[in-house]
This record gives structure tokens, sequence and C-alpha cells, in this order.
């Protein structure tokens, strides 16, 4: 029994796990990708204290600083969460079943997907998620990166390390990324911004050629192109949350308070999966940090009652 699960093996998890090990809780911390998704980000340059440094290298020290406590980490997805009469939680995951008095939610979200024709077909045959995992596949090609977030710009900028050119696809008036990225995106002669045009189609014959736009480019709505990374947001993973009652709001994003509780007595969320608008490593570990601050004050001030069971029903 376990007086914390958290649920998302994350920066924001690992942050969460480190503050209740400190506040004297017994922490088990349960995900399926270790580091998060920040993992698959090359450049992290606006997180505290650490000027410069890749997503798996961050998400590493927050881990090896959750370590310095007795936290326990179990990478393997979570399939089940339910609250039991006796007023405490199963979390269940493939291979093991845990027990806990609370529940941080930590689970982030997945890349929301291109729904235009060819996207199918050709995934993994030049329509790529991660430039950070492809960009060399793509050294001297032509890309496009679909989005205008601060993440769209962050891949455009990876990629033009590699790439010979690199558009950006933007279907607003203008860019969103952070003025700093704004500013290099300006002076990298190799990016090209497209706004106020959407993709749809992907084309290609054993892999993509060009894609067709719903407005001219130069003249012609297709472009051609070697590859595409897709930036445009994403999906929060609140499914379990809801199963257990946990409200979300119309993206699917957990509802919290400033101290990062939901509706549901001992559980909290943190992270990209909750519904602040300004989603950074910063402000999750900020988050779950609150997290861990509540779950001790409601496993400190909760009366739990356990009764007799047949230890082959945790298995």
């Amino acid at each position: 029994m376990y007086d914390v699960a958290i649920i998302g093996a994350g920066v924001t998890g690992y942050g969460s796990a480190m503050y209740a090990a400190r506040l004297d809780l017994s922490v088990v911390v349960i995900g399926d990708l270790d580091g998060g998704t920040i993992t698959l980000t090359d450049d992290v340059a606006n997180y505290p204290s650490h000027p410069q440094l890749t997503g798996k290298e961050l998400a590493e020290k927050l881990k090896e600083h959750a370590l310095d406590y007795p936290v326990t980490i179990e990478i393997g997805k979570i399939v089940e969460l339910f609250r039991a009469e006796e007023n405490f939680f199963y979390v269940v995951s493939e291979n093991k079943t845990f027990l806990a008095k609370s529940v941080i939610i930590a689970t982030g979200m997945q890349e929301r997907e291109l729904e235009v024709p060819g996207h199918d077909e050709f995934k993994n045959k030049g329509v790529s998620y991660c430039a950070l995992c492809d960009a060399p596949l793509f050294k001297e090609k032509i890309v496009a990166v679909i989005g205008g977030s601060d993440s769209a710009a962050k891949e455009a900028l990876l990629l033009a390390k590699y790439c010979s050119k690199v558009y950006i696809i933007y279907r607003r008036k203008k860019i969103r990324p952070e003025p700093i990225n704004s500013r290099r995106i300006e002076k990298e002669p190799k990016i090209e911004v497209i706004t106020e045009t959407n993709v749809t189609e992907v084309i290609g014959d054993q892999r993509v050629t060009s894609v067709r736009l719903d407005k001219k480019h130069n003249g012609s709505d297709t472009l051609a192109v070697d590859g595409i990374f897709v930036a445009i947001g994403g999906i929060p993973h609140s499914e379990l949350a809801k199963k257990i009652g946990v409200k979300t709001n119309e993206k699917g994003e957990i509802l919290i308070d400033r101290s990062s509780r939901t509706n549901v007595e001992g559980v909290f969320a943190a992270g990209d999966v909750v519904d602040t608008e300004f989603k950074q490593a910063i402000t999750g570990v900020a988050e779950g940090v609150h997290a861990a601050y509540e779950a001790y004050k409601y496993v400190n001030e909760t009366d739990f009652v356990f009764s007799c069971r047949d230890d082959d029903a945790f298995e």
C-alpha cells in the first residue's frame, strides 16, 4: 500500500515524486515511457538553472533527484484505475496491481494526428511526428512542418540543421512560437513560413513526394517535399481519470484548481493532461509539486479503513 501512486513517468511525475517523498509519503511512479515525451525534444533552454540541455537529459536529472529518496519506479502501461469501497485506489498495470491512498495523474498527452488523405499510407514513409528521431533521415532534403506553435518552431529549427529547405505551414495568420524562437526562425534562411494555409492531402509513391494545399503557393496548390513533420497539438491522456469521475473540459483536459486538485477526493493532476493554457516542463513540475503537497494533506487528514482480503485478489 502506497501513500500516493503517480501515474506518468515524465518530468511532471518525477518532480511530484521527489516532493512527495520529501514529505515522507511512500511513493510509486508508474508510466509506460520513462522520462515522458520530453525525451523526444532536442533542445530545452527554458528550464530554470539549466541554460541548455536535451529533453532526455532534463528527464534523467529529475528522475535521479527523485531517486535520492525512497521512490519506487515501475515502467509499464496502466490499463485500469478504480476506487475501492475502503477509500483507496487500485492502479492496475499490464503486469502488476498497486494499492494507493491517493493518486496523482501526470499522464501527459499524445500527438494529434493529421487527418487527411495519404496520412495513414505514408506514416513512417515520410510522415513523422518527431524531428529529433527522424531529422537525420532527411539530410539535404526538403521537408514541411505542419503547425504554428513553439513546438512546431523547434521542430523546424532542428530540421534546418539537416535539411536543405524547411517549410512551416500554418492555418492561421501568424505562427506563435516563443519570441526567442520566432527570432531564430526569422534569421534562418532555410526556413520559409506559409500562413493561412492547410495541408489537405499527402501525396507520394513509395514515400512522400508532395502535399496538396487549400491555397496556392507560388502559383501551385501542390508543394514538393520529401517529408512532413506534424506538430498540431495533442490529445490529453485523461481516459483513466474519466473512469473514476474526474471532470474534464471539452478538449478532454482534466479540470484542476490552483492546488492541482480535481473534483474527486484523493485524486490530483498535473502537467500536459490538465486544463492550464501554458504547458511547459517547468509549469508541469510546479503543478506536480502542488499535487504532492495536497496528497500529503489528504493522506494525513483521511481515515482509511482496510478489510481482510485474499492475497490472490491483488495479483
